[in-house]
């Protein structure tokens, strides 16, 4: 995972470029209960459920191989879901960056290529292409004479020129140079529709996106919020307090000693408090994730009261687990809701 990236100059002055851009009704793209595998393979992911806002900010996290671009493929239609069902509102437009990019014709001018060679460009078209790097007589240049990245920057500007209102970027930052990820950067700022990042690059990925998804193969895909940070932080301390719950992995210690640290050991100190800003996203996020687990719940209420009736009693036990888990982490879910808008309501204070 890149951690850190050089600060490349930003451009100044850069227009509202996502202006016309169609508006997103409530209903965006549903994921229920979705599965994915090769024909004869195993499942690359199962049982995801997603509900995407309007204004999502979302990555897609975990090592190669894990279904990452699937699930970019699945979402944008390009393939079809070995079971579960995606549901994508009527407002919906997608715009795809994926790592292959849209075919170029060589012979075409960059400008031409931005309108498909159906119109003349307009200032909108010239304002996107300025604002990527493409100035003047770079306009003019035929596709043929561009270099490698060039090439990959206009096929994102014509992705970006569709004006979708959601859009997924599978590693962008593979092909692009610094300063067109800047630029990139500050149009997804406030560019107004649901965006859905697969990304190897951590700068990216917290400069962009609010929550991540995590992919590692082991656990059912779910959202994580708070962005990579979060999750690499609570990855850190699950690894500490294995460490510590199993002796094996615990640093070798005389338990007289450990007992008389432990009993030493100051009360941890009070975090740091957050701002009410920052509480109000947390807790929307919460209540998206509760609004999401009580889905799963419901559905998976009425699967086992059917399963209860026709006796199957092997699929009663693996739904019944899954029940569970789920119950569990609706709870918890609930009790952190809890705790947020107590803490919300005593920073207002």
């Amino acid at each position: 995972m890149i951690e850190t990236r050089a600060e490349p100059a930003a451009r100044s002055g850069i227009p509202d470029l996502w202006f016309g851009t169609p508006r997103l009704g409530d209903k965006v793209v549903d994921l229920i209960d979705v599965s994915f595998n090769h024909d004869g393979a195993p499942p690359l992911f199962s049982g995801v459920e997603l509900m995407l806002d309007n204004r999502e900010r979302l990555g897609l996290i975990g090592p190669n191989g894990a279904g990452k671009s699937t699930l970019l493929d699945l979402i944008a239609g390009r393939r079809s879901p070995t079971t579960g069902t995606i549901d994508v509102g009527s407002t919906v437009r997608i715009g795809y960056y994926d790592q292959i990019g849209v075919e170029l014709d060589p012979r075409q001018r960059v400008r031409e290529a931005i309108t498909g060679g159906r119109r003349e460009p307009d200032w909108q078209d010239a304002a996107l292409l300025e604002s990527f790097w493409f100035d003047g007589d770079a306009q003019w240049a035929p596709i043929e004479l561009l270099s490698g990245g060039e090439r990959r920057r206009l096929q994102l500007l014509l992705v970006l020129a569709q004006k979708p209102n959601v859009l997924l970027l599978d590693e962008p930052t593979n092909d692009l140079d610094l300063d067109t990820l800047r630029v990139l950067e500050e149009f997804l700022d406030d560019w107004p529709g649901a965006l859905i990042v697969v990304s190897h690059d951590r700068a990216f990925l917290e400069r962009t996106v609010a929550d991540v998804i995590v992919m590692d193969g082991h656990a059912r895909p779910s959202r994580r919020p708070g962005g990579y940070a979060a999750w690499e932080e609570q990855r850190r301390s699950s690894m500490v307090r294995g460490r510590i719950a199993d002796p094996r992995k615990a640093p070798s210690t005389s338990s007289g000693s450990s007992a008389s640290k432990a009993s030493k050991a100051k009360p941890s100190e009070k975090p740091a408090t957050r701002s009410p800003s920052t509480l109000r996203f947390l807790i929307k996020d919460l209540e998206k994730e509760i609004k999401r687990l009580t889905k799963v719940k419901d559905r998976l209420e009425v699967k086992v009261a059917d399963l209860a009736v026709s006796g199957d009693h092997v699929e009663l036990t693996r739904l019944g687990g899954e029940l569970t888990a789920v119950l569990t982490e609706l709870e918890a879910a609930e009790e952190q809701w809890l705790e947020l808008t107590d803490e919300a309501e005593r920073a207002s204070n």
